[in-house]
């Protein structure tokens, strides 16, 4: 089978002269300067999958930046799963931002601080999108999870066909300004995989290979939930779950089934 690739499977969708591909389409360079930052998006859309990328953050003062790695229908009422990083004035003030949108609702923020230093080395973020359940990895261990509730109460994301993003672009309207005076500001990426289920022409209609049982059926483990709780009781550092001014049944809910 082939090997996912940054060169045949994304497309640079803007900031085309801030993007680079790198090694034949193993790696990939994100640069933002005050005019631009960049962004690509895959040829392929897809409905449940694993996605896995490396990524080396931003080193020095990052303030203002934000880098991606996530889901998107890119519709209105749009499904999405999302990876952020969050830039600041040091390594160890970086922030990993998690969110989910489910027919353009969000607000389901979790966010951590790093227990490494993210601009050191590559890191490997994952998400795993089943029927079941969404989990957020970090280097192979899971840090968040999202479960389909056994209710029709809220909605889960599964009937929505999404593509795989990643940018770098100027957050600073949402995390503070941008000192100018560093940049330019480069990421990179490499190592692409997806075992995913890629649309064939209608949402019934998918292929999901013959590498699909593992993630496709995979639950978590109680060495898996084990994790995810050290990463929550120790590096949260904000969850919608504990904010009252999100306090609603359905939040309530969602996120009774997923601590």
């Amino acid at each position: 089978m082939r090997k996912p690739n940054f060169s045949s499977d994304f497309t640079v969708t803007w900031g085309g002269g801030h993007a680079t591909i790198l090694g034949g389409g193993e790696g990939l360079q994100f640069m933002m300067d005050k005019f631009s930052g960049s962004g690509v998006e895959s040829k392929s859309d897809f409905l449940f999958g694993r996605f896995d990328v490396q990524i080396k953050l931003i080193p020095g003062n990052s303030a203002g930046t934000i880098t991606s790695f996530y889901l998107s229908s890119q519709l209105q009422n749009r499904d999405e799963i999302d990876f952020e990083f969050l830039g600041s004035t040091s390594a160890d003030l970086y922030k990993l931002h998690t969110n989910i949108y489910i027919n353009g609702e969000g607000g389901r923020e979790k966010q951590f601080h790093f227990w490494f230093d993210p601009t050191a080395d590559f890191h490997t973020y994952s998400i795993l999108w089943n029927p079941q359940q969404v989990i957020w990895y970090v280097d192979g261990s899971p840090i968040r999870v999202f479960k389909k509730p056994n209710s029709s109460s809220f909605d889960y994301p599964q009937n929505q066909l999404m593509k795989i993003q990643a940018s770098l672009w100027d957050g600073s309207n949402w995390i503070g300004r941008v000192d100018w005076n560093k940049a330019p500001f480069i990421v990179h990426y490499r190592d692409y995989k997806a075992e995913a289920c890629v649309w064939l022409g209608n949402i019934s209609a998918a292929s999901c290979g013959s590498d699909s049982s593992s993630w496709m059926n995979h639950v978590l483990s109680n060495e898996e939930k084990n994790e995810i709780a050290l990463v929550q009781n120790n590096y949260i550092t904000y969850d919608y779950c504990n904010d009252p001014k999100r306090a609603s049944e359905i939040t309530s809910l969602e996120c009774s089934i997923n601590t």
